[in-house]
């Protein structure tokens, strides 16, 4: 077990890296952490985790933090884990499993980029359909994983609240009789406008933002497997 003194000024230094969206910095702390005695789990859990729900935080407290810091907290918090988990004395266990995609019709890619990063940090295996994704192939691929979330991304109303969103996959999965199997997580402008949207599209639950997106899905990837 690491002392307290090392542990609190990494945890110092790498939210201070991360508060400026410097990977680079950010990447020396680690490898002088551990340098420090410093364990690949302590880093993980003690240092990384807590920095993005600190984001969090942050975001729900109405803190000025621009998608920069949210993107980049993402992207620090992916890097560090993956060099992280080969260290580690045991594997960790697998949180759960993703599959995530921007609705058919919408090319933005940001938010989902940043959901991406923190899901794979909170050791959730991710995996990008991309953009522009048809309903039947979110349950597809969600079947093919063994994923018992997907992740919906919609900036635009028109693809959020369409047929071949959130709502053609609704359809799909009950008429597969997939739904006590998998959850569907919306995320977006328009459900940032409407909370209540996510209800009107069958969506188990909705994100404001995409690091928040990370602990809800996390969360729901539990009580599935629970």
């Amino acid at each position: 077990m690491t002392d307290v003194t090392t542990i609190e000024r990494t945890i110092k230094e790498y939210n201070e890296a991360v508060f400026d969206t410097d990977r680079d910095r950010a990447l020396e702390v680690v490898h002088a952490a551990l340098e420090r005695g410093v364990t690949p789990e302590e880093i993980v859990f003690k240092v990384v985790l807590p920095a993005m729900d600190r984001m969090i935080k942050s975001i729900s407290e109405a803190f000025d933090t621009s998608l920069a810091q949210q993107y980049m907290t993402a992207q620090i918090a992916d890097s560090v884990v993956t060099e992280m988990i080969p260290g580690f004395k045991r594997a960790p266990q697998v949180g759960g499993r993703v599959v995530i995609g921007s609705a058919e019709g919408d090319l933005h890619s940001l938010g989902k980029r940043i959901v991406i990063g923190c899901l794979r940090a909170r050791m959730i295996e991710v995996t990008d359909l991309g953009v522009n994704v048809p309903p039947e192939r979110f349950v597809d691929e969600a079947v093919a994983h063994d994923a018992s979330i997907i992740g919906i991304s919609a900036m635009m109303v028109h693809t959020a609240r369409g047929p071949n969103g959130s709502l053609g996959v609704r359809k799909i999965l009950r008429e597969r009789g997939l739904e006590d199997r998998i959850k569907i997580v919306v995320g977006g402008a328009p459900y940032r406008y409407d909370h209540d949207l996510y209800k009107t599209v069958q969506a188990d639950a909705w994100a404001e933002d995409g690091v928040t997106a990370g602990g809800i899905i996390a969360d729901l990837a539990e009580g599935v497997r629970t």
